[in-house]
């Protein structure tokens, strides 16, 4: 499989500018990802935590099931790997595969980009239980972005120590 990373636009609009940032992000991971085994995609980083690469597909995929579906879209829907609303547990991919974790990580990935598709505009303003306030789709994409790059960064040194890959 060949991920497609495309840049986001030097003189788009905000949201164009905004979903692009969000995908580029989004194929990093992926990239991250491609070419390893269930194994080398399990392996975690160092004890105790339970971080791998796999792992942080899954948090991932817990991360904008919460935001695109729960928070923006309003719906009731369960976490996918924890009974406790545990972002956490979904780090420990020690019984998970690949097929298992990018599967929920991709139906995620393009239910988020029909929530946001089918927004009216940034403004659109929705309750998040956690913080206990209106965000709205701005802060959505733009807290979404944070996330994927920060985990992008754990995941630039999760696939150096599997195979000395560095770098995109």
């Amino acid at each position: 499989m060949t991920i497609e990373r495309i840049g986001p636009p030097l003189q788009g609009g905000e949201r164009e500018t905004l979903r692009a940032f969000l995908d580029y992000h989004r194929a990093t991971l992926a990239m991250k990802c491609e070419g390893l085994s269930d194994d080398e995609l399990r392996r975690q980083s160092m004890p105790p935590s339970t971080l791998s690469l796999l792992g942080l597909v899954r948090h991932m995929a817990e991360v904008e099931r919460t935001w695109f579906r729960r928070v923006i879209g309003g719906e009731d829907v369960p976490f996918v790997w924890s009974d406790k609303r545990d972002y956490q547990e979904a780090y420990d991919a020690s019984r998970s595969t690949r097929s298992e974790a990018f599967d929920a990580w991709q139906a995620e990935v393009e239910h988020s980009r029909r929530v946001e598709e089918q927004a009216e505009s940034l403004e659109v303003t929705a309750y998040n239980a956690r913080w206990g306030e209106e965000v709205s789709l701005r802060l959505v994409m733009m807290h979404m972005i944070q996330e994927y790059a920060r985990h992008n960064g754990h995941a630039d040194f999760l696939r150096e120590a599997i195979d000395g890959s560095v770098g995109a």
